[in-house]
């Protein structure tokens, strides 16, 4: 495919995509929870060390794999091999299992918040068996074909995103015009008390920066190629780690952080807001309601099928079975869609076990969110180091700096992953059963699992079948 028929998308494009698969106004709630006003920091420190840097290895790895569109799979291989490229890429879809143990619930918060008005309260039983007669629900629909998917999740993006910059410019008007904040802007308030529990939360802004890996696939999509990609993505980086910031100040404007609930806390900032400008407070809940709610109903149904078919066509025939990656007509692999709710389940059912409200429910589970999706760009950096070390005569068009900086950038993002890592695997406070079977349990018995599935698929090969599949995919080219 030729580069001119590529380069379509517009650095205002590019931009918006950024925004999309980054920006989330529920990131700011769930940090000012656990921390307060030292996320704004954070969130800042966080674009700068880490989304920035990995958009920029991603970058590289698109350059060095420009012939090819399979993802992560594809860079990892080019660097590590085959069984470290089926590890990462199988990690992507496991860490999207958790991710759906903290989307249910508040898809089902804010449905009540745009049907009724305000959140009724429910046990963390009733939570998870909502949540699962809805997931079932979202993996009929969505192995069936959802053609409205897109054009919905871009509209309530887009309302989103226009609701947030109003409660900045609205909350900012309102402390100019000398509004007393819930809890008061200082500059001590912003300063982050460094502690085990607090390099766990850290995963948490880790999190709410990711979804560089989805950006910087277009960079061969971008007019003015990888040059104009890192110019766009430094500027989108640096504007999305400002509102993350700014939000996260102005939070606090009408809501203390001590009343905000994971569920539903952006609608109550809003209905703050509407309590001080005399809007009507009911209106102004089941509006956020009804744009909070279809924008994740439609999330849930998108992630429901979409990392499972990107999963089981990335990687190499043989590993499962066919019957298990079969696609249905609407070219979705049902079968393994059903495989994934049935995973799901337990992940549901055991935090359940162990909490007494959905607010304790939903601290345990976005704290193991947050510490999966920690290990895909964990192996992202582990392969670029690699590539540093040892790989770097590879041609591509774009490097992050010379040898010494890539090794030394990586090697620092690498280190703070892994502190943020183990702190939010084992949280302080947090019950011991708990963290070791679902925490450590839940990770060790996931990619046991997937590295016992690659050994199997190793043995089916012959010997030179299995060097070349071991090997980096450019290194003996």
């Amino acid at each position: 495919m030729s580069d001119t028929k590529r380069n379509t998308i517009g650095k205002f494009g590019l931009l918006s995509l950024t925004f999309a698969a980054v920006f989330s106004f529920n990131n700011v709630i769930n940090n000012n929870i656990e921390i307060g006003l030292a996320s704004a920091p954070m969130f800042f420190l966080a674009t700068l060390f880490y989304f920035i840097p990995f958009c920029l290895i991603i970058a590289e790895f698109v350059s060095l794999n420009k012939d090819s569109e399979a993802g992560v799979y594809a860079w990892v291989k080019s660097s590590l091999g085959g069984r470290w490229a089926f590890i990462s890429a199988y990690t992507y879809w496991f860490v999207n299992l958790f991710f759906f143990t903290s989307l249910l619930p508040r898809v089902i918060a804010y449905a009540s918040y745009a049907f009724l008005g305000y959140e009724y309260i429910l046990t963390p039983f009733t939570t998870t068996a909502l949540s699962m007669i809805l997931f079932a629900f979202a993996t009929y629909v969505s192995t069936n074909g959802a053609k409205m998917l897109g054009p919905i999740t871009s509209v309530t993006s887009s309302l989103m995103l226009l609701l947030t910059m109003s409660y900045i410019l609205l909350s900012g008007a309102a402390l100019i015009g000398g509004v007393q904040p819930a809890d008061p802007i200082t500059v001590e308030a912003m300063i982050p008390e460094f502690s085990w529990a607090f390099l766990g939360i850290t995963t948490w802004i880790f999190m709410a920066a990711g979804g560089a890996e989805s950006v910087a696939v277009y960079v061969n999509d971008v007019k003015g190629g990888s040059k104009s990609f890192v110019k766009v993505i430094i500027v989108a980086g640096i504007i999305i780690g400002a509102l993350y910031s700014v939000a996260s100040i102005l939070i606090n404007v009408f809501v203390s952080s001590d009343a905000l609930k994971y569920t539903g806390g952006s609608v109550q900032v809003f209905e703050g807001m509407a309590s001080y400008f005399g809007l009507p407070e009911i209106l102004m809940n089941r509006f956020v309601g009804l744009v909070s709610f279809t924008a994740m109903f439609g999330s849930l149904l998108m992630w429901t099928a979409t990392p499972v078919k990107i999963f089981f066509s990335e990687i190499p025939e043989g590993i499962f079975g066919k019957k298990t990656v079969e696609l249905n007509e609407n070219g979705v692999p049902a079968r393994a869609a059903w495989v994934q709710y049935a995973i799901v389940f337990p992940l549901m059912v055991i935090p359940t076990l162990g909490s007494d409200t959905a607010q304790d429910l939903m601290n345990t589970v976005i704290n193991m969110t947050a510490a999966a999706s920690m290990l895909p760009p964990l192996f992202i950096m582990l392969a670029y180091l690699n590539l540093r070390l040892k790989l770097d005569h590879l041609e591509r068009d774009f490097k992050m700096g010379s040898r010494k900086l890539g090794i030394a950038v990586v090697s620092v993002l690498i280190g703070i992953f892994s502190i943020g890592f183990l702190a939010s695997t084992f949280p302080t406070g947090a019950d011991i059963m708990t963290i070791i079977f679902y925490n450590v349990g839940g990770i060790v018995i996931f990619l046991g699992f997937a590295w016992w599935k690659y050994s199997q698929y190793e043995k089916s090969l012959g010997d030179e079948e299995r060097m070349k599949e071991a090997a980096p995919t450019l290194a003996t080219e």
